[in-house]
């Protein structure tokens, strides 16, 4: 089946509250403890569904804040799954996060739950996400999953708290019995913004011990905001000389991306106001629900063009042999540069027009 990313996204991202009670240090949305008035209402929401439904039926993820702070969220996921929808949900690891509300999501169809876990142990976690017990919290949620027979999904942020546990973690995982670990890579936009992501040098050295360990894990490995994953994979391969293309042995119950997903380019994020940005780490807004179609605005908005067009982006990634496989984060060269078409800045490889660009210069 063939993909096209400027007619569809593979994935939507819909924020259905931003209400939460955890503190994160890296949270993109600054939750906060109550409720916006200004939410999609009910209504509202069920017309989202509509249509993305219609524009190829992309997975739909539920997150916030903390989705369980909306007292309709199980209508919201029965109708979606009604549809057809496939629908993922990430919750905050809270009270709220009980073996009943869990029955009831899968009563009405959630296909998986997610939880983030950023530390092997209470004091890196606890840490990270700004509230004590969270860890123990998370282990709790994740013991009813399995005791539910329900797909368990891990994210992880990859920062310099955790960084060096991330062996640890991997360990963690197979003892969980996850079936995909989600590893995310710090953009320094929302309390963020004060963060100082890991080093490019060190970025690679996580891909690559990453792409090590998808190859014998139990569980399916994937990257968020670091499209430079793919450039790995795919250089690994062609140095076995088994491929010319990235393949990965294990398929993910609820399906993977055919090809590269990036910012804004089969990729779409509906803030809890209606607000459409090409990913929650890429505040660029783009239009609001209330206003325009969706699809209309995935399509032909200008932002969400060029971000879908690698021959535009600037620096090193507008000449690099892998931009169409990769691309660099875009929300991380916005958040360092200002300039979403900008280079990775954390990408630690240099294109091959660049080096002999540079033998060339040396040889005169």
């Amino acid at each position: 089946m063939s993909f096209d990313y400027n007619e569809n996204p593979f994935i939507v991202i819909w924020e259905v509250t931003r209400a939460c009670a955890l503190k994160c240090l890296h949270c993109r949305a600054e939750a906060q403890h109550l409720r916006d008035p200004r939410e999609l209402s009910f209504f509202e929401g069920k017309n989202l569904i509509d249509q993305i439904y219609e524009m190829g039926n992309p997975l739909l993820v539920l997150t916030g804040g903390d989705p369980l702070m909306r007292e309709d969220l199980y209508d919201l996921i029965d109708y979606a799954v009604k549809k057809g929808v496939r629908v993922s949900m990430t919750p905050s690891a809270t009270p709220r996060v009980t073996k009943k509300a869990m029955e009831k999501a899968k009563s009405a169809g959630l296909s998986r739950w997610a939880f983030s876990l950023d530390g092997p142990n209470r004091e890196i976690h606890d840490h990270f996400r700004g509230t004590k017990g969270s860890f123990d919290l998370t282990m709790k949620a994740i013991r009813h999953l399995q005791d539910l027979n329900m797909p368990i999904q891990i994210n992880t942020v990859v920062s310099h708290y955790n960084v060096e546990e991330l062996k640890d973690m991997a360990e963690l995982m197979e003892q969980l019995g996850t079936v995909l670990w989600s590893v995310f890579f710090l953009v320094p936009t929302g309390r963020a913004s004060t963060m100082e992501p890991i080093s490019k040098e060190k970025h690679e050295e996580v891909l690559h011990w990453l792409a090590e360990l998808k190859e014998t894990s139990t569980y399916d490995i994937k990257t968020t905001e670091a499209p430079h994953f793919r450039r790995v994979l795919m250089q690994r391969e062609l140095l076995k000389a088994k491929s010319d293309r990235v393949r990965t042995k294990r398929k993910d119950i609820l399906g993977r991306a055919p090809k590269g997903v990036n910012d804004g380019n089969g990729f779409v994020f509906i803030s809890h106001i209606g607000d459409v940005f090409p990913s929650g780490f890429l505040p660029i807004h783009c239009g609001n629900i209330r206003n325009e179609l969706l699809s209309t605005i995935y399509r032909e908005n200008p932002v969400f063009k060029q971000l879908r067009d690698p021959d535009q982006f600037k620096g090193k990634c507008g000449i690099c042999e892998y931009r169409q496989l990769c691309g660099g984060s875009r929300a991380r060269a916005y958040a360092v540069t200002g300039d979403y078409l900008q280079e990775e800045p954390y990408c630690i490889y240099i294109p091959k027009q660049a080096r002999k660009k540079k033998e060339t210069q040396m040889q005169l």
